[in-house]
């Protein structure tokens, strides 16, 4: 009997555990019934984007990318588009998730690099420069081409040579008229004697040219000239009279001729006047300005004496 009991006790609890499974499949599992957590999500693709399981309300964590900082943005980096690590090797372009590329075209997967404003240098020599003294009311236009004028009488007597070491030239001494005196602010510097009543009077100086270096000879000249109006009286303007080249020995040249006019205790004068540029073979050509008002027009003819006369050391 004792084994009949064991028998019927045995079958009993297969049938009981039997029931149990089918009771545990048909309700989804005690899990469900007891609110527990889902079942364990499929494994992610690679690169893709997980969050924590659980709450419904939960939202993925974003995928950022090497080098972004807390808050999502990514840093822009020159030649570097920043794509979502989900975006697998060969899917199209950045997303509209992607931060925005910069104005930078980048074209074949190259590095782009932001375009760089390049100054070209101005056709002519110096147009700009040139139209600014074309425009500037105190000249009368560019010069054109022509020899300096012969002036009438006989230029002032010459003994020697002054050299310029500084400006890297050298011209006539005159032993008279033309007296020495302090140099400042030029390398060396003459003045003809005092007129009584005349607001101006003769000046011939020497000097590394005191303005920009154009890259003409000639247009360098021309902001020279304009540049001696420091040295007339105030409201004096330019009319032209000369443009030419010209041999210094051995090196080249250009030469300006011009008028200056002013007005002096309500009258009207004219200096004659003319600047020269040498080709030293320095970082500055050598400047050579002489001006003489018409109070001591007699030594105009000096002009000539001493444009003649120049010579690079």
């Amino acid at each position: 009997m004792r084994v009949v009991y064991r028998v019927i006790a045995v079958a009993a609890s297969v049938l009981i555990v039997a029931a149990a499974g089918t009771v545990f499949a048909l309700t989804g599992g005690f899990d469900r019934l007891s609110g527990g957590s889902a079942p364990a999500a499929a494994p992610p693709e690679p690169g893709a984007a997980t969050g924590p399981a659980g709450t419904g309300d939960a939202s993925p964590a974003p995928v950022v990318p090497t080098g972004a900082t807390a808050s999502g943005a990514v840093p822009p980096s020159v030649g570097i588009t920043a794509t979502s690590a989900a975006t697998p090797p060969g899917s199209p372009g950045p997303t509209a998730a992607t931060p925005a590329v910069p104005d930078a075209v980048r074209t074949g997967g190259s590095p782009a690099v932001p375009a760089q404003a390049t100054a070209s240098p101005l056709p002519g020599g110096g147009q700009g420069v040139l139209a600014a003294v074309a425009a500037d009311p105190r000249v009368s236009g560019l010069p054109e081409d022509g020899r300096l004028t012969n002036y009438p009488g006989k230029g002032g007597r010459t003994k020697g040579r002054v050299k310029d070491s500084r400006s890297g030239v050298s011209f006539a001494r005159f032993t008279k008229s033309w007296r020495l005196v302090s140099s400042a602010p030029f390398a060396t510097r003459r003045l003809l004697p005092a007129v009584k009543g005349a607001r101006h009077r003769g000046l011939l100086a020497t000097c590394p040219v005191p303005i920009a270096v154009q890259e003409e000879l000639r247009d360098t000249a021309v902001l020279a000239a304009r540049w001696s109006l420091k040295h007339h009286p105030d409201g004096s303007t330019i009319t032209w009279t000369a443009s030419q080249p010209f041999k210094a020995g051995k090196r080249d040249g250009w030469l300006l001729g011009y008028r200056v006019h002013y007005e002096a205790r309500g009258e009207k004068h004219v200096a004659t006047a003319a600047v020269a540029l040498v080709d030293v073979r320095r970082a500055k050509p050598a400047m050579v300005l002489i001006t003489i008002p018409d109070a001591q027009k007699k030594r105009w003819a000096d002009i000539n004496t001493l444009m003649s006369g120049l010579r690079a050391l």
